[in-house]
This record gives structure tokens, C-alpha cells and sequence, in this order.
């Protein structure tokens, strides 16, 4: 195990801006009416149709080591509405049976104004074995800036400013924004890009949209219908060259992610919807 495996960071960080890679597209009921087709995705433009006050999804993760999958924690995400801004929050945390193995405590918010989806605001602050982390950015969209605090704790940052040249979304922004665009025409083994602010940059990352999954049984016994997308994580600590991950997500207007699988640097993990409320539609992809 490497000195800083992050586990549940994994999932609460890096695959938090692909949590929502799907197309707005079902037969099973009347689709709300998309803000924008695949072929118009403008980070600048966004509006909400797909989530609302009191949405709260919650995934349960599993590690794979020697064959044997550990339930190890959990992830959720939860929305609250101001007058002009969502405020999103993603908490990871191990189990206590898992502690023994490593301990995650990690906390994510974005506040994002509810006109363009963009973010105003995001904090990391992240607890991982001995690693400590804080970082805030304070987003300036019209004049591309950015000016982050980051240090072992929000007590001693170090400030940073940097510039950008096109609307730029954080780690949790891109996911509530990506669940407003219309992927319906993409075909089968088509990559498209998705680009996010980290560490005084953008991020890109490319994904591969594999088509429809019908009948996906996930872990605990639930079977949805789905669409499949793997994308290429950045090769670093946790994830080696050409590593891809396959996400399935419910082919429905909620546009919810139901299973994550990925190989890391050591073994596998697996995150599983194992909760949910206050959706704004019925989770239509689930099967009886």
C-alpha cells in the first residue's frame, strides 16, 4: 500500500466530476426538456433541470484486495438551495471495521450560483491516515481568476492566484452541471473531454461513452437499466497509465450514478448506490 493510498478521496474526489457523464434519454417516461445537446456544451451557459433541495445520494464503497471485497465506507452527497446559489456538499468516510486499514474523513462543498451552475466557491478538506489537507478557491468567473488557500489546515494557508481562460467548475461543480446536458447523440465508443480546476490548473480527462447496459444488477441486489461510460484517469498515485474506470448510471432523468468500478494502484474499489431522496424524478431505471 502506498504511503498515501486515498481510498475514499478516490471516490469522493477524483470521480466526483464523473458521476454524471449520461444522456438525458429514456423510454420509460416523458424526458424533461435538456438545457444543451452534446455538440453545444458551453461551460459558461448552465440551468437546472435534473436536482433540487433535499437530494441526497449515498454510496457505499468497497475495496478489493486478494480477491476479497471489504465494504470500507461511504459517500454522500447532499443539496441545499439558497436564494441565488446551491450549496453541495460530499462527505467520505471509512467504516470503523475498516479503520484498522486506513482512516478517510474527507469533506467537499461547492457553491454554485444558480443561474449559470457555475461555482463561486470550493472547499477540499481532506483526512487521510496522517496526510492532512485544506484548500479553498475562490472563483472570480468573469474576470477568469481563481485565488486559493491551501495548507495542512485552514489555519495556516498559503495564498495563491491564478487565471484561467474559459469558465472553469471544480471537482463537484462539473458533476451538477454535466447532469443538465443532453448526451442522447452521442454514439457508441465516442470520447469527449471534460476539464476541471485543480491544484492552480485544469485537468483534462477524456471519456468513452459505451452505449446502453439493460438489467445491471449492482452489489446488495438492485438491477437497473443503464449507460455505460469508462473514462482515462490521470496516471498518478492512485491510478497507473491508460488506467479507465466504467461507470453506469441510470437511464433516467435523475441521470444517477448506480455503480463505479476501477482498478487503483493496489487492488480495486467499487462504489454502489446504496441510498437515496428527495429526487426530483422518479428513479424511473429501477427494475422491479
Amino acid at each position: 500500500m502506498t504511503s498515501r493510498f486515498n481510498f475514499i478521496s478516490v471516490v469522493s474526489g477524483l470521480l466526483i466530476p464523473l458521476l454524471a457523464l449520461i444522456p438525458a434519454h429514456n423510454n420509460q417516461e416523458t424526458l424533461v426538456e435538456p438545457a444543451m445537446k452534446s455538440s453545444e456544451i458551453d461551460p459558461c451557459l448552465g440551468s437546472n433541470t435534473v436536482f433540487e433541495d433535499g437530494e441526497q445520494i449515498t454510496y457505499k464503497l468497497y475495496y478489493n484486495w486478494n480477491f476479497v471485497w471489504l465494504p470500507a465506507g461511504e459517500v454522500v452527497f447532499k443539496v441545499k438551495e439558497k436564494e441565488t446559489e446551491y450549496h453541495i456538499s460530499a462527505v467520505g468516510k471509512t467504516y470503523s471495521s475498516y479503520e484498522w486499514f486506513f482512516k478517510v474523513d474527507d469533506y467537499y462543498e461547492t457553491v454554485l450560483d444558480k443561474k449559470t451552475l457555475r461555482p463561486k466557491s470550493f472547499v477540499r478538506d481532506i483526512k487521510e491516515g496522517k496526510f492532512y489537507l485544506y484548500n479553498r478557491i475562490n472563483f472570480d468567473q468573469k474576470n477568469g481568476k481563481a485565488v486559493s488557500y491551501q495548507g495542512r489546515d485552514k489555519n495556516s494557508t498559503k495564498r495563491e492566484e491564478f487565471s484561467f481562460s474559459n469558465c472553469m467548475h471544480d471537482m463537484l461543480s462539473i458533476v451538477y452541471y454535466l447532469r443538465n446536458v443532453d448526451y442522447a447523440y452521442l454514439k457508441p465508443k465516442q470520447n469527449f473531454p471534460v476539464e476541471i480546476f485543480l491544484d492552480g490548473k485544469g485537468w483534462p480527462v477524456n471519456v468513452t461513452y459505451n452505449g446502453k447496459e439493460k438489467n445491471v444488477k449492482i452489489k446488495g441486489g438492485d438491477k437497473y437499466n443503464t449507460l455505460k461510460f469508462s473514462p482515462q484517469m490521470i496516471a498518478g498515485a492512485q491510478f497507473k497509465e491508460g488506467t479507465k474506470m466504467n461507470v453506469w448510471v441510470s437511464d433516467d432523468n435523475n441521470k444517477v450514478p448506480v455503480m463505479i468500478e476501477s482498478p487503483v494502484s493496489v487492488g480495486s474499489i467499487r462504489a454502489v448506490l446504496s441510498d437515496y431522496k428527495g429526487l426530483k424524478h422518479p428513479l424511473a431505471a429501477k427494475l422491479k
